[in-house]
Formats: structure tokens, C-alpha cells, sequence
């Protein structure tokens, strides 16, 4: 059948990742550092992806393809969705109380965590773990916290910290944010990413989480250079 489909330019592509992370569906995956159609009965034609692209490499064009097949996208979905929290010990979730005024550990002197609660990646995160409740909610690019060296301090302290890699991990962040944020009294959300082009799927699947929530929460997005320096 003729029907509308995207179309990926690989000379524009920068292999930011963009792309493959706002398609819902997996019709894209990252191929030799590229963004490629791999599934053309997963692409629905509605082009999430074109907004999520900084370069400009995607386009519409009418052609013969596939017609969509959502329940093959649904069956994929099931596939992929991430584990239980019991089907790994590492994986259950637990609060952790840190001291009010924390000092410096005995042994190196170095200033110690303040991770709150795990697991924190978003992919393994029990949606509905108590201690999001009342939370200020941290959302970080993974590289931020080896990039800038005051993480745990200026950031994670008092925050409840989620963090991942936008170009690295399969699928989109935002159905999960959306269901923690809506399902839970959260009381802010800070968003910090690398300035890379590629953080900013992060940032996007943030902000379309708050927006998908229904609530009226104060957010901020915080960008680290490459460097280790807040930009803004």
C-alpha cells in the first residue's frame, strides 16, 4: 500500500540518537552510529521523531511500505519491558536515610553519597515506590555525574535521583516518568544533562512526562558542559 512514512537522511545524521529515543514504536534503531528505519510496519507515519531530530534528517515522503501493524508494536513493547523489581535482589526498592549535615568519611576524606533510595536508573525504578512520595525529583543524563564534580552535593542531596542515557538505552524514558510523576506527590523536578545534542532526549522525555502528568509541578533543566561546567 502507499502510505506516508519518514524518511531518514544518513549524510545529515549526526548519530545523536534523537530520534530512536522519541519513536514510541522501535521502528528506529541506531545502526553503525546512524539512525535507520529498521521496522517500516512499526512506523506509524505520524513523525514524533521529526521534532526530536537537531539536524533536520528526517522528512515525510508517500511510498509504497507496510501498513502499521500495532499489534506487532504492542507484542515488540511486551518484549522489551523491563523486568520485575523481585527478579533481581539489586533491583528492589529501599529508601536510605542520610545524616541532616554529613561529613567527610574517615578513610579518604572524601564527601559521602547522598543517593536517597534504589534502585535509580529509570529503567529499573518501581514506579510506585514509597519514597517518591513527597519527592523533589532529580532526572539526570548518567555522564552528568562523572562530568561535574559536586554531583552528589549540589544535586542529588534531598532529591530522589533518576538517571539514564537517552542514547544508550533502549526505548523512551517518558512512559515511565509520566507514570511516576502522575501516580506520586512530586514536589519539583530538576532535569540535568550534558550539552551534547543527544542529552536532550532526556530533557524532552521529561518534559513531555510533566506535561502528560496533568500537574502543575516546578521544573528546571540544568546543562553541564563536556567540561564539567554548569551552562545554564
Amino acid at each position: 500500500m502507499i502510505r506516508r512514512m519518514i524518511k531518514i537522511d544518513q549524510e545529515k545524521c549526526n548519530g545523536c540518537g534523537a530520534c530512536a529515543t522519541a519513536c514510541h514504536e522501535g521502528a528506529i534503531e541506531m545502526i553503525n552510529d546512524k539512525a535507520t528505519l529498521v521496522r517500516e510496519d512499526f512506523c506509524d507515519g505520524l513523525g514524533d521523531c521529526l521534532p526530536a531530530c537537531p539536524v533536520g534528517a528526517i522528512t515525510f515522503e508517500e511510498r509504497e511500505a507496510p501498513s502499521y501493524d500495532e499489534a506487532a508494536v504492542h507484542r515488540a513493547k511486551m518484549q522489551r519491558s523491563e523486568a520485575t523489581p523481585c527478579a533481581c535482589p539489586g533491583t528492589r526498592a529501599k529508601a536510605i536515610t542520610r545524616d541532616a549535615a554529613p561529613a567527610p568519611t574517615e578513610r579518604t576524606g572524601a564527601a559521602p553519597s547522598q543517593l536517597m533510595q534504589w534502585p535509580c536508573q529509570i529503567k529499573l525504578v518501581p514506579p510506585n515506590a514509597p519514597y517518591f512520595d513527597g519527592a523533589n525529583l532529580l532526572i539526570a543524563a548518567d555522564c552528568t555525574a562523572y562530568a561535574y564534580g559536586s554531583f552528589h552535593a549540589d544535586f542529588m542531596r534531598n532529591h530522589i535521583t533518576l538517571i539514564g542515557c537517552p542514547k544508550l538505552d533502549e526505548g523512551d524514558y517518558t512512559e515511565k516518568l509520566t507514570h511516576i510523576i502522575r501516580e506520586n506527590d512530586i514536589k519539583s523536578v530538576k532535569i540535568l544533562r550534558m550539552e551534547v545534542p543527544c542529552c536532550q532526549g532526556i530533557e524532552n522525555a521529561a518534559k513531555r512526562a510533566i506535561l502528560a502528568s496533568g500537574k502543575f509541578i516546578p521544573w528546571q533543566v540544568v546543562v553541564v558542559s563536556t567540561d564539567g561546567k554548569i551552562l545554564e
